[in-house]
């Protein structure tokens, strides 16, 4: 029986439910990065998985992977755990809803961001259907590599730019600038969406640079952290992995 929807929208959003939620895309990139490493991927991962995982390695050396494995594992479980404590125990038939709702903005997303996108630079908004974006860097892999790290971007980009570059940013502008909350937010949504566009461009396999595809990627970053907020993790990082996925079995 489909859940209530006031219910759904509180629920769906609580770490007990959105956390465990993004579990399973955390376990098919991992999975998939395995299973290919050693073939034609060698040492490609998604470039906020590097990221995020060269910090551990340089303070840890050859433990930093595990420590890092350790204390994403540990920060999660301790909200999950905390969140079920105080809200109630977690309901199994959310999570199909949350998929599907997913696919949905996963579906809308590419129309959304080109017609904003082509709005704002030339003024005239045109509509395009279903995913659309420049290829990226990923396009000069097979398609297992580009679904690998289509999936990687859902869940660590999500976590770098999102989880922590923009809710760093907020705390900073309240404490920095004496900011209230909503334009330390807006400040921080901003900024890190260019921050999160111009990562696209970085590294060995990082793409050309064009003010449209860097324009499209800032709009969708700010409406990723606007999913983040009012979705949560699990919801909007399932969202940014499908809807990259779906550019990748299209292209």
């Amino acid at each position: 029986m489909p859940p209530a929807t006031s219910s759904y929208w509180s629920a769906s959003r609580a770490p007990r439910h959105s956390l465990l939620f993004a579990l399973p895309l955390l376990a098919l990139y991992e999975g998939l990065a395995f299973a290919l490493s050693g073939s034609e991927l060698g040492e490609v991962r998604n470039g906020a998985d590097v990221l995020l995982k060269s910090v551990f390695i340089a303070l840890g050396g050859r433990y930093g992977v595990t420590a890092f494995s350790l204390v994403l594992a540990g920060i999660g479980g301790f909200l999950v755990w905390r969140d079920r404590r105080t809200s109630g125990p977690i309901r199994p038939g959310l999570f199909p809803v949350m998929l599907a709702e997913s696919v949905v903005y996963a579906l809308l997303l590419g129309g959304v961001v080109s017609a904003l996108t082509s709005l704002l630079l030339s003024g005239r908004l045109v509509l395009v259907a279903g995913p659309a974006a420049t290829a990226g860097g990923s396009a000069a892999f097979a398609l297992p590599t580009q679904l690998m790290i289509s999936l990687g971007a859902g869940i660590y980009e999500e976590l770098l730019f999102r989880v922590i570059l923009v809710s760093g940013l907020a705390a900073a502008a309240r404490v920095l600038f004496g900011l209230s909350p909503i334009p330390a937010g807006v400040f921080a949504a901003v900024l890190g969406a260019l921050i999160f566009s111009l990562f696209h461009y970085i590294g060995p396999y990082g793409d050309v640079f064009t003010l449209s595809s860097f324009t499209f990627r800032a709009i969708a970053g700010l409406l990723f952290s606007a999913l983040y907020l009012l979705r949560g993790l699990g919801i909007t990082a399932w969202s940014h992995a499908l809807y990259d996925v779906f550019l990748s079995v299209t292209r």
